[in-house]
């Protein structure tokens, strides 16, 4: 199985996995990629994955249903361009003949999902749309610190080796912060370093691991003595990790 992130907008990425003939896409917020991959692979597109409602992830559903062989699968608790088939965390899908388990992952959006496959006996993935991105996490517009910490924690439980397909190009900027927030961390220092060198050359930071983002992410790493200290100094209320979490995150909405 291949792959693949389209790059869209200014920092999207709509992630493709084809085996050659037939080909699922992610959180399509923009057709024109999407037709420009078919075409270049003579593909056909035999489903569309959706992990919440925003714009930039559903806009080009409709122009690409001309092409479409299969459902359109999307959260149950969003409003998603119908007809769509609608999952609950616990539901499973198959998709190119690789299961997919969905997973409740709100905190971004009150209804957000995300979708985990072990494959084929190779790497496990996760799509994970705006929730867990390399480095950090999505804006909390619908849901709650504590919402966002148990999603974080479910994605954070997934095998060490699961690539994290998040949909944003935002590494360098959240490992930014990240450093601002734990000074220290040389694996922060060092990925930040691999990661400059990957965008300047025009190539992806994507796909992350969970072992890689449990090294750097501040917003998995809220227990840790840094990372609280850190919180303390900026609004958080106590150690516990919702309060850690809630301050990192208003932290990271005012960070430059």
């Amino acid at each position: 199985m291949n792959l693949l992130a389209l790059p869209a907008f200014s920092d999207n990425y709509i992630w493709m996995l084809h085996d050659g003939v037939s080909a699922a896409v992610v959180d399509p917020g923009d057709e024109v990629p999407v037709h420009a991959a078919l075409d270049a692979h003579g593909l056909q597109l035999a489903a569309i994955l959706v992990t919440h409602h925003h714009p930039d992830h559903v806009g080009g559903i409709d122009e690409l249903r001309s092409r479409l062989k299969g459902p359109v699968y999307g959260p149950a608790r969003e409003r998603i361009p119908q007809p769509v088939e609608p999952l609950n965390g616990g539901d499973r899908v198959s998709v190119l003949g690789w299961q997919f388990e969905v997973m409740d992952v709100p905190g971004h959006t009150s209804g957000h999902i995300a979708y985990f496959t072990r494959g084929d006996g190779g790497e496990p993935l996760v799509f994970c749309g705006d929730t867990l991105f390399s480095a950090g996490c999505g804006r909390l517009f619908e849901g709650t610190p504590g919402q966002m910490h148990d999603s974080l924690a479910r994605l954070a439980a997934l095998p060490a080796a699961t690539r994290v397909c998040c949909t944003h190009e935002y590494t360098l900027s959240n490992l930014k912060f990240a450093a601002a927030v734990e000074p220290g961390n040389r694996d922060i220092a060092e990925h930040t370093t691999r990661c400059e060198a990957l965008r300047a050359k025009g190539w992806s930071t994507l796909p992350s691991t969970i072992a890689r983002e449990l090294q750097i992410n501040p917003f998995l790493r809220c227990t840790q003595p840094a990372v609280v200290d850190a919180a303390l100094a900026h609004g958080a209320s106590d150690r516990s990790p919702v309060s850690v979490l809630g301050a990192l995150r208003e932290w990271k909405n005012q960070y430059r």
